[in-house]
């Protein structure tokens, strides 16, 4: 017999399943000699009150030995001799895409402009010691996509788009631990993950797929409005119908369809800055506790949002027990984002801090002030930022990926013209005070003192300002001069949307084309990146 219960427990009776089954032989009166086991299905943590509760659903199999398994694997068929399809990017999008397509009978040829995962860690690891990015090899390019380093979080709202549990198996399936079955907010880790990732294009290539890394499209085919397929950095040319999966990153394919005439749209965005807490601080004020989160307790994480002046102000991206990266994708730009290992065991929180940007608050003025304060920074001024600063003739759909450019190349000016991040004390930020020191930080290129409420946007300033001042009104101590902002946080979801039919996901204008994931505009992280992925896959399969 098996039965479930719902069930609210303390830390330490939640430690280990011997101590859930010991639990529930003395409250739900339940006999040692029946149980052959206790399997947790959900596990979260409610914290809202001082004492601290664990919830668990649990499965106990009463006479009755338990089944082997959490989900059922999928089987991959062999595609060597079926059509082909051609994805192009190998990020969350583009593998579950790929591996959707073999299930339907379907060979995958996936085009990657970067590296496999185990050869963008040598790139990654130089961008702190010779403060250079490599533009095809870095946090946004490669194997795995930018999820692949930044933290492996498997959380989503998305779940009235695909399944979620489909896409949690598949990563199981491929050797995430089972615990993202359980956990309310799932997690692999940034050094599990490119395990995952690998075992993912070993699959696709023994059913008969195709994988080509360091190969760049740098053209779409097209024909009579209908894609034939298209040419690679290194001369090929590959023909079939394409699934769009390059990332939010990818600033040369929005210019490719730009100037194609393929229709596109800016849309809204969020900035702001990462923000870095000492963990035990957040530690401390989540759980309630001086002590901190104890034995039994994981670093402590958090969920902010606001409205001030009609935008939204919310926490972004959070990782316990994390560090701060460098997530630039090319020359003469900061960008920082945050990673968690699997262990969440540093001794930093980091999340990005961000305010909600439309396209109608890039006004004729802001533009301008940009400008100016990019040839006026003090820095001898590359001709790339002089070209970028005093550009005016920019396609409407285009602008909010210029005012990305814009402030990532604002704070590579006040970095000093590396990957040194401008960074300030978070209550120096809200007083309007250039910090004389900074704390030691995650962030392994460095920090230099920078006053960010100067040189950032006032309309994104005072929203920061006034949301910091909130979140502490109701976490007392959130705002504190041991914590650090660091700038700057631009890469939150893709500034432009690719349009596509509603019904069959095919582009507006163009057949056989298929905008995918967090570039396209449709996702905002792994896992609804995974599933729009498979819906892609879906609606190509069926148009061939």
């Amino acid at each position: 017999m098996i039965h479930e219960f719902d069930i609210r427990i303390l830390p330490a009776q939640a430690a280990n399943e011997q101590s859930v089954k010991q639990w529930l032989i003395q409250e739900k009166g339940l006999s040692s000699g029946d149980i052959n086991g206790v399997r947790i299905l959900r596990r979260s943590i409610d914290a809202r009150q001082r004492t601290i509760y664990i919830n668990l659903k649990v499965r106990v199999f009463l006479n009755e030995l338990p089944e082997e398994t959490l989900f059922q694997p999928i089987l991959y068929p062999d595609v060597s001799k079926a059509p082909s399809a051609i994805i192009v990017g190998a990020g969350p999008g583009g593998l579950f895409a790929a591996l959707r397509l073999i299930e339907l009978g379907v060979r995958p040829i996936i085009v990657e402009r970067g590296k496999p995962v185990r050869e963008r860690k040598k790139d990654i690891a130089l961008i702190s010691r010779s403060q250079v990015v490599d533009p095809e090899s870095n946090y946004s390019f490669g194997e795995g996509g930018a999820g692949a380093f930044s933290d492996g979080k498997l959380y989503t709202r998305s779940k009235k788009r695909g399944s979620v549990e489909k896409i949690l198996q598949v990563f199981c399936q491929f050797g995430a631990s089972s615990s993202i079955l359980i956990d309310a907010h799932p997690h692999i880790g940034t050094d599990k993950l490119p395990a995952v990732i690998e075992r993912m294009r070993e699959q696709i290539l023994t059913c008969g797929g195709e994988v080509h890394f360091e190969t760049r499209m740098d053209d779409l085919l097209i024909k009579e409005q209908r894609i034939a397929g298209i040419r690679t950095s290194k001369g090929h040319e590959i023909f079939g119908p394409v699934i769009l999966a390059t990332g939010h990153s990818a600033r040369d394919v929005y210019r490719l369809l730009s100037q194609k005439g393929i229709r596109q749209e800016a849309k809204s965005l969020a900035v702001g800055v990462r923000l870095e807490h000492p963990q035990q601080l957040i530690d401390q004020l989540q759980y309630h506790s001086k002590e901190g989160r104890g034995d039994f307790l994981p670093a402590a994480e958090y969920s902010l949002v606001t409205q001030v002046h009609e935008r939204g102000v919310y926490s972004f991206c959070m990782c316990p027990g994390g560090f701060v990266v460098p997530a630039a994708s090319g020359p003469n730009q900061i960008v920082v984002n945050g990673m968690s290992p699997s262990n969440r065991g540093s001794r930093w929180a980091n999340a990005g801090l961000v305010v909600e940007f439309h396209p109608e608050d890039l006004t004729e003025m802001l533009q301008h002030e940009l400008a100016e304060k990019l040839l006026d920074s003090g820095w001898a001024v590359s001709e790339e930022i002089k070209k970028m600063a005093t550009e005016t003739d920019i396609p409407v759909e285009l602008t909010l990926m210029h005012f990305q450019e814009q402030l990532e190349a604002l704070c590579y000016l006040h970095g000093g013209c590396s990957q040194t991040s401008p960074a300030q004390r978070m209550n120096d930020f809200v007083t309007g005070k250039r910090s004389s020191s900074l704390p030691v930080s995650s962030y392994t290129p460095g920090t230099v003192s920078s006053p960010l409420h100067e040189w950032l946007p006032a309309n994104i300033v005072t929203r920061l300002q006034e949301g910091f001042n909130q979140f502490d009104r109701h976490n007392k101590g959130f705002l504190t001069n041991e914590a650090l902002l660091l700038g700057i946080e631009t890469r939150t979801s893709s500034p432009i949307r690719m349009l596509r039919k509603p019904d069959k996901l095919e582009h507006i204008q163009i057949s056989g084309l298929f905008p995918c994931g967090e570039g396209a505009g449709y996702a905002g992280g792994i896992v609804s990146a995974a599933i729009d992925g498979e819906r892609c896959a879906e609606s190509l399969a069926a148009s061939i």
